[in-house]
């Protein structure tokens, strides 16, 4: 689709974790309400423009924040790195790459120190730091854990027309690849990508980009998630559950997704895998095989694969959003042809399921 994205000649900065989104929303008490009354975040600071949140096991001043504006999007995907001096390889290697960058010693947000935030060659704004307040972990707050706690922030997930080109990006930003999609003609339809020892601390999803599909927070256990849907039963707001409760089958993770007050997309996650070995293997799935999205076979909901969020640049204005011209994976699996499986069961697709899962595919069960 794209021209390659050269390497640079400088080392890449040392990233160690996906650690914070900036998203804008339009209305801070609403928001307010389903971050912290419902989802539980806990708040560190607040004033009337920002809410400052993070989870029950953040030591670092927030995993997010909430900056009341006109128009929902978001402001910034921020990485923590190994050193301060770090920050300032990042800011060498995108400067190499002909990005625009902005340097704050005094940092973006509240609570985060000497930060670059760049327009990256995707169209995001990544930013880069080290240096943070730390505050009070809660792990031993008991009397402030929730049913539905959310304990760490997992992953980000953004919408990109050219996956390929994403991915080589990212991996010469040091991110290693654990699971992607394809189709036979090897098209690329997704990529997850590790700096942290989990599956993902980023994902490119193949579609009109550049957008934010989804940020997650992790739980402890699949009950947790189990509460949240309960509670917002409860609360007579379940239309804002969007996908799930389910089991993915990239990641192994069990899911929910759900919608904020502006639409943006929230996965609460829990139970993925160990990835920190060097020669940990690439699961690759077949773009038609239904339990790749959903380990239990349903079907992905179309807003799934076409509804996102804006993201803006370091003026903070909407980046324009190019279209992807390789098929999506919504019109491979869905649409015209409407091929897809669960179970495959002749030639070497059977025995690949076979060897994956130990079963003997069309056998009775």
């Amino acid at each position: 689709m794209n021209n390659v994205i050269p390497k640079p000649s400088v080392p890449a900065p040392d990233i160690v974790r996906c650690a914070y989104m900036e998203i804008v929303v339009t209305d801070l008490a609403k928001s307010r309400e389903f971050y912290v009354d419902l989802l539980g975040l806990h708040v560190t600071e607040e004033d009337e423009n920002n809410i400052y949140l993070r989870s029950l096991e953040e030591f670092i001043h927030h995993n997010l924040v909430l900056r009341k504006g006109p128009i929902a999007a978001v402001a910034a995907f921020a990485y923590r790195v190994k050193s301060p001096a770090e920050v300032d390889a990042a800011e060498a290697y995108y400067k190499e790459l002909g990005c625009r960058t902005e340097r704050r010693k005094e940092g973006f947000t509240k609570g985060v120190g000497d930060s670059v935030r760049v327009e990256d060659p995707l169209g995001f704004p990544y930013e880069f730091f080290y240096e943070v307040e730390h505050v009070e972990r809660l792990t031993q707050r008991y009397d402030l854990y929730s049913a539905g706690e959310l304990v760490r922030l997992d992953h980000f997930n953004q919408v990109t027309p050219d996956v390929p080109r994403g991915r080589k990006y990212l991996e010469d930003l040091g991110f290693r690849v654990s699971e992607d999609i394809q189709d036979s003609d090897g098209v690329s339809y997704a990529v997850w990508m590790h700096r942290k020892q989990t599956v993902h601390d980023t994902a490119l999803t193949g579609g009109n980009g550049p957008r934010m599909h989804h940020v997650a927070f992790a739980t402890h256990e699949k009950h947790n998630i189990i509460q949240i849907c309960d509670k917002m039963g409860a609360l007579r707001i379940s239309d804002r559950i969007e996908r799930g409760p389910g089991r993915h089958g990239v990641s192994n993770a069990f899911y929910l997704y759900i919608l904020d007050p502006d639409g943006h997309r929230v996965e609460i996650y829990t139970q993925d895998y160990y990835t920190g070995d060097p020669d940990n293997p690439t699961i690759t799935w077949d773009v038609h095989d239904n339990q790749r999205r959903d380990w239990w076979g349903n079907p992905v909901v179309p807003s799934w694969y076409t509804e996102a969020s804006l993201v803006l640049d370091l003026d903070g204005n909407p980046q324009p959003v190019i279209q992807r011209t390789d098929a999506s994976e919504m019109a491979v699996t869905v649409g015209a042809d409407g091929f897809s499986y669960t179970r495959k069961t002749e030639g070497e697709g059977a025995d690949a399921v076979e060897q994956k899962t130990g079963f003997k595919l069309g056998a009775q069960l």
